[in-house]
């Protein structure tokens, strides 16, 4: 089959093949099933554990590497009775469906289902009109132009205060529970200020909205729960607190929502959590890179610009993406391989095929930030751990500014050793699935 260019989108030509019943059946047991059973809203812990000595992620991509052998390259449109759903199976793939918004939808059938449990006007699940509006109230709060947030001071004195003192608690002993529980009180400072500090309830509310989000349109809606949920939010809101990402949102308005798009700035920070903890256990079973990254931490270099930390954390997202699966949908039909698919076609790209895929990449399962610094790390099509293209993650600077200060402040005269399993070693490939929530380390003198 030839290759044509895609109507509406300027990309590369992709091709798209067929898969037979025997493979989609493959590709909803192994890439699909698995990846929903684990949360993709909030991660569930019994099944995190369980995969730890199943690892799915690592089964997923060797599934995905046999189909592009068996396939070719571009996209497979999987054998589904009901709607279309095609699986990018390379970059040319991905950056056609992540190029633009239309005719390619952020805003899925499945991740409204899921999302509007807890944010029914987050900008992620907006369709038309407002969604460029709500774009622009996103991007103005979190500084998404600007390469260090214009509130970096006041973020990165937060976090010294409530994550500093993890390194003399305990004997410098560090586990989930204990940082989650210091980190969110940090979170919920630098978005709503420091009268939302110790309200654990409104997190609360909000695990139990995103826990019926995980079912996405299989559970009802909770209204009522959503309702309190909002209400508890906006009062902390209306504070615009001076030096919190409150303060930097328009007045209340019920047509663009502004207050309606920090659901999901707490939703992302979850995320940011968990790859400071797997950065974490990197930098303590990696020694040479540990004393690489240790230069940002000198006197005299600024606190708000840490390229080697930084480099550590996009390096542990690409090899342990917070979001495995984006979604695509198409607005209207589509020309693939001289074929049509038709509209609401969805598009899924299965981020760590492409992170991991050891047959393209010599260092797939090795940790080497230095390559985000050289140059040689970042291809937005390849490595999408904050999506690519105008639907890119408009809080990626600031999320990497927090995370880079978190670790600053756990490794300012520290050096963390990992207790827990499993066994990390520059010497062996690294697991392609790797469960925070058990993670423990100790910040030794």
């Amino acid at each position: 089959m030839r290759v044509e260019e895609l109507e509406r989108v300027g990309a590369e030509q992709v091709r798209l093949s067929r898969a037979s019943v025997g493979d989609t059946l493959r590709v909803a047991a192994t890439v699909l099933l698995p990846t929903v059973a684990q949360g993709l809203v909030i991660r569930r812990r019994l099944v995190t554990l369980a995969g730890r000595w199943w690892q799915p992620d690592a089964r997923a991509v060797r599934l995905m590497q046999r189909l592009r052998g068996r396939y070719g390259g571009g996209a497979l449109l999987l054998r589904n009775p009901g709607r279309c759903w095609a699986l990018a199976l390379s970059t040319d793939a991905v950056r056609t469906v992540l190029a633009e918004t239309e005719p390619y939808s952020p805003a899925s059938t499945a991740k409204i289902a899921a999302l509007s449990h807890f944010q029914p006007h987050g900008v992620l699940i907006t369709r038309g009109a407002l969604r460029a509006p709500r774009r622009a109230v996103n991007e103005l709060a979190l500084d998404t132009d600007l390469p260090v947030h214009h509130l970096a001071g006041s973020i990165t004195a937060k976090i010294d205060e409530e994550i500093g003192p993890l390194r003399d608690q305990l004997g410098g002993r560090l586990g989930w529970d204990r940082f989650a529980a210091a980190y969110w009180r940090a979170v919920r400072r630098i978005v709503l200020g420091d009268g939302a500090r110790d309200d654990d309830e409104l997190l609360d509310l909000l695990a139990m909205l995103r826990r019926d989000a995980n079912w996405a349109g299989l559970r009802p809606r909770q209204d009522r729960l959503r309702l309190r949920f909002r209400r508890r939010l906006d009062t902390h809101l209306a504070r615009r607190e001076p030096g919190s990402l409150a303060a930097l949102l328009p007045p209340p308005e019920p047509v663009v929502d502004p207050y309606g798009q920090v659901p999901h700035w707490l939703f992302a920070y979850d995320a940011a959590g968990a790859t400071v903890f797997r950065t974490l256990a990197m930098l303590a079973t990696h020694p040479a890179q540990r004393v690489w990254a240790a230069a940002d931490l000198r006197p005299g270099e600024s606190p708000h610009r840490l390229p080697r930390l930084r480099a550590c954390v996009l390096e542990t997202l690409r090899l342990w993406p917070t979001t495995p699966a984006i979604l695509r949908e198409s607005g209207g039909p589509t020309r693939w391989d001289g074929g049509r698919l038709p509209a609401r076609t969805s598009f899924l790209v299965y981020a760590p095929f492409f992170h991991r895929d050891d047959q393209t990449l010599p260092y797939a399962h090795r940790f080497e930030p230095a390559r985000w610094i050289d140059g040689d790390g970042h291809d937005e099509w390849s490595t999408v751990s904050f999506s690519a293209g105008p639907g890119r993650c408009p809080g990626r600077n600031l999320v990497l500014l927090t995370t880079t200060a978190i670790l600053a402040a756990l490794l300012r005269e520290r050096e963390p050793r990992l207790l827990s399993y499993p066994t990390l070693s520059p010497d062996r490939p690294l697991p392609v699935g790797l469960d925070h929530f058990g993670l423990r380390f100790r910040l030794a003198e």
